[in-house]
């Protein structure tokens, strides 16, 4: 099992929680940045997570274009419906924001005098 695999399974609840924007605003000071970190980490899971899954089901891949081979792979049912269980990349973004786990900085070109 992946590093990832076994993070993203662990103790992550996978359904939508209303969210206190205090404590989301409080570790940037804006609560628009903190959105905007919590995004790009989403995208970053996504892409992963998308990747990985990908490699897996490539190895099932026919590469014939008969219809009438069709097959109903236990293993690739089972693979195919860990991922669908899996919490969304934003749901997942959002706890690690709030558990500190994300590294983030400000870039200070971003700053006007």
């Amino acid at each position: 099992m992946s590093k990832l695999k076994r993070s993203l399974s662990s103790s992550i609840n996978p359904w939508v929680e209303t969210r206190n924007t205090t404590d989301i605003k409080n570790r940037t000071g804006n609560l628009y940045e903190s959105i905007a970190i919590i995004a790009k980490r989403a995208n970053q899971i996504n892409i992963t997570v998308k990747e990985e899954l990908h490699s897996k089901l490539e190895e099932f891949a026919s590469h014939t274009d008969n219809l009438e081979e069709v097959h109903e792979n236990k293993e690739q049912i089972e693979i195919s419906r860990f991922y669908e269980r899996l919490a969304n990349s934003a749901i997942q973004a959002t706890n690690e924001f709030l558990d500190n786990k994300i590294y983030f900085r400000k870039n200070d070109d971003d700053l006007y005098s």
